[in-house]
């Protein structure tokens, strides 16, 4: 029996059980509502929209021990939708705000004289194409500060503060590209953990399961087979939803093809976590009606909490700690990183890092739920 097994080809049965698999896939119009049309409902609504949110704006004062420079801080501090930090490396700064991570880059300048006598301020802003959307909010909040210093050191006279606003080079940031990477990480979810979890199901319902393993083929191959069908599904719902977001909605591709092929060996992580996640509910249940609220328990949360539609950084401290332990998080910022800041792989460690071990996690607990099956 040993030498049977040893012969038979591993390789050739578990492509038949992706052949197989896929056309199944294909031929499921749950796989492909969920996995492309769901997703491009929402990149073509999203891509379409205007941002004009407002939500807290993180901006960046380089530093200085001024007496004056201190005064004009906290005035800055005190705008509501402002969340104000201090940098001494100009360099990072600029860097930060051309990638988009920050509103803008403010350095106070004054004059020990001016009119009357009075010292002369300047509000330097630096600004950049990647936050273009939230400037002229920006300028606003930053002209009150100025007008008030003015009505409190000479009213009626001429200026002592003003506000310069300076263009740093920077790619325009646009909600297509916070919109799409997160549509790229739902479409893997929703097709991984359901489409995997009913279909595993299926096959064990109807004991073609028990028949598969009544064969040489390995369970570990089956499993290959499966997610194999998965990654050549998810593979052509990857180019479309790519396609479309770049070609009709300017969606940024930093590097070109790079990026795209970067972003896509990115998705097998998530693929295969997702996936590994489906195997596990379908080793759990026992009814095919328990298959849904379990999923949903898993991915509805993840929805919500990973940046799809609203950045992380707007919730509590406390809850964006948890957010950040998941790991549709992890794949979303890394294909953020990737598409808009031109961040290669090996420049994303905590990214590459987190999937890794979720990874490992998951295939470990969904081997032995295949082989509990068995």
């Amino acid at each position: 029996m040993q030498s049977h097994l040893l012969s038979y080809n591993q390789w050739k049965a578990a492509f038949a059980v992706a052949k197989a698999s896929l056309i199944s896939t294909l031929r499921s119009p749950t796989s492909v509502v969920f996995a492309l049309l769901f997703p491009l409902i929402f990149v073509t609504v999203f891509g379409a929209m205007v941002d004009n949110t407002a939500v807290k704006i993180k901006m960046v004062v380089l530093s200085s021990d001024s007496k004056q420079d201190s005064l004009l801080l906290r005035a800055v501090q005190s705008i509501d939708i402002f969340m104000v930090s201090v940098a001494e490396d100009s360099v990072s700064a600029i860097t930060d705000l051309q990638k988009g991570r920050i509103g803008g880059v403010l350095r106070f300048d004054h004059s020990p004289a001016g009119v009357n006598g009075q010292p002369q301020f300047t509000i330097q802003l630096f600004a950049s194409g990647a936050t273009q959307s939230k400037l002229s909010l920006i300028q606003t909040a930053l002209q009150g500060v100025v007008n008030n210093i003015n009505t409190q050191w000479l009213p009626g006279q001429p200026s002592v503060a003003h506000l310069e606003t300076l263009q740093v080079p920077g790619r325009i940031y646009r909600m297509i590209d916070f919109i799409l990477p997160g549509q790229l990480g739902f479409s893997l979810l929703m097709a991984g953990v359901f489409g995997s979890a009913f279909s595993l199901f299926n096959l064990r319902h109807t004991l073609v399961l028990k028949r598969v393993f009544a064969t040489p083929v390995y369970p570990s191959f089956f499993l290959m087979g499966e997610m194999l069908s998965r990654l050549l599904f998810q593979v052509i719902c990857f180019i479309i939803i790519t396609a479309i977001g770049h070609y009709a909605f300017n969606f940024t591709l930093v590097h070109g093809w790079i990026t795209f092929i970067e972003m896509l060996m990115l998705s097998m992580f998530g693929l295969i976590i997702f996936t590994g996640i489906g195997f596990f509910i379908s080793g759990l249940i026992r009814n095919e009606s328990s298959i849904a609220p379990i999923a949903n328990t898993i991915t509805v949360p993840q929805i919500l909490l990973c940046g799809l539609f609203f950045p992380v950084e707007n919730y509590p401290d406390w809850l964006r700690g948890c957010c950040d332990l998941l790991p549709l998080t992890f794949l979303v910022n890394g294909l953020r990183k990737i598409a808009f800041e031109g961040a290669h792989l090996w420049q994303i460690p905590g990214v590459i890092a987190g999937l890794t071990i979720w990874t490992g996690l998951v295939i470990l607990v969904c081997t032995r739920s295949l082989r509990t099956s068995e």
